[in-house]
């Protein structure tokens, strides 16, 4: 599993999180606008993507990096 963090080339400010088994297949869906949540932001650059053979350790990852000092960990290694 990959744990993924976009970055959008028309609004850089705008990010998002993600994960996923198949990172080409889920960043082409982002861009094209199969995702709600990303769809008025394309296109999507990945920005960072971390492998875990675990999925219960990505799904963690992904949790982590979405609430609390997870958003500051990944605005001081990723962003």
């Amino acid at each position: 599993m990959y744990v993924y963090l976009l970055r959008s080339k028309s609004h850089p400010g705008e990010r998002y999180i993600g994960i996923t088994a198949d990172l080409k297949a889920r960043l082409a869906e982002h861009n094209a606008g199969r995702s709600p949540h990303t769809r008025k932001f394309r296109p999507w650059q990945v920005e960072v993507a971390i492998y875990f053979a675990d999925a219960a350790r990505a799904e963690d990852f992904e949790r982590y990096l979405k609430h609390g000092s997870g958003h500051a960990f990944a605005n001081r290694h990723f962003w």
